[in-house]
């Protein structure tokens, strides 16, 4: 089957690996945008004898133009591209961004360009190690173009989940608070660990944390353990000074107090934790909350 041609501007984590799994998949590939010596490096090595050209120059050679651009860069690269007239009509426009829906191409379709949002919910390192990951992939698209957007899903073996326009910030809203601050969390934890001595934080939180992840997905709320769900107050009061008199970041002790109130909440809204319980259990964490406020209040 012959393949359309097909340009990527951006060669950051997420630009040069779909640039090399596109390629391998079989998608002639005209050239890549890019200028920062990072970018210039993954060019080279994900991406070996590739034309680096301009985005005008790619945008006149493709026939599928990905936009691998920053979140805050989306629009205004649309609209540069649209004033120099380089996107003609009937041409394919994707972009991989997770926030933005097809309104952030308004430039260029108004130019007869056919828009497509197509964001791979992954995490990238820009490396050959992604080669091999197939995530879901977020695609908003008018009727007409949902057919090619699945096409380069599966040509990329991953798998196609349909998001509305006006969902597309909660869409990624949501990849975020569960990845993103998954990594701030993880972080914390081994800060603690190492206040606590342990040598090899990773090695003490991986079997942990892996078993922890893979019964939420499978189970959701029903794979809570620890002492929350279980309503050990006493255990919650001792946590709450010893977080207190360690040697942490504020932030670290701010994100505990309000992850245990967030899961006291989910526990007792489904008949797990009594009423009773949750309310001792916030209680205590409201006057580990006052305790703070005090001792600011005392240095000032």
């Amino acid at each position: 089957m012959t393949r359309m041609s097909m340009g990527v501007i951006g060669a950051g984590r997420v630009g040069a690996v779909l640039a090399a799994r596109f390629r391998a998949a079989g998608y002639p590939l005209v050239g890549v945008s890019g200028r920062s010596p990072e970018s210039l490096l993954r060019i080279s090595t994900l991406l070996p004898g590739v034309a680096v050209l301009t985005p005008v120059e790619l945008a006149a050679a493709s026939d599928i133009l990905v936009l691998a651009v920053p979140d805050d860069d989306l629009i205004v690269v649309a609209e540069e591209l649209a004033a120099t007239g380089c996107v003609r009509p009937g041409q394919y426009v994707l972009h991989t961004s997770g926030r933005h829906g097809l309104d952030a191409l308004a430039a260029l379709t108004r130019l007869g360009a056919r828009p497509i949002a197509f964001h791979p919910a992954m995490t990238f390192s820009g490396t050959p190690v992604d080669l091999d990951r197939s995530p879901v992939f977020g695609l908003t698209a008018g009727p007409a173009e949902r057919r090619l957007a699945e096409e380069l899903v599966a040509a990329l073996g991953g798998t196609p989940m349909w998001v509305e326009e006006a969902d597309r910030v909660l869409y990624h809203a949501a990849l975020a608070h569960g990845a993103n601050h998954l990594v701030t969390l993880v972080a914390q934890s081994m800060d603690l660990l190492r206040a606590a001595g342990a040598a090899d934080p990773a090695a003490v939180l991986s079997p942990l944390l892996a078993a922890a992840l893979d019964n939420v997905l499978a189970h959701g709320d029903a794979a809570l353990t620890g002492p929350v769900v279980r309503g050990d107050v006493t255990t919650i009061r001792a946590h709450v000074d010893a977080l207190a008199a360690a040697d942490v970041d504020d932030s670290t002790v701010d994100a505990y107090l309000e992850l245990a109130r967030a899961t006291a909440g989910r526990a007792e809204a489904d008949g797990r934790l009594a009423a009773s319980q949750a309310g001792t259990i916030r209680q205590v964490l409201d006057e580990a909350d006052w305790d703070t406020l005090a001792e600011i209040a005392a240095g000032i």
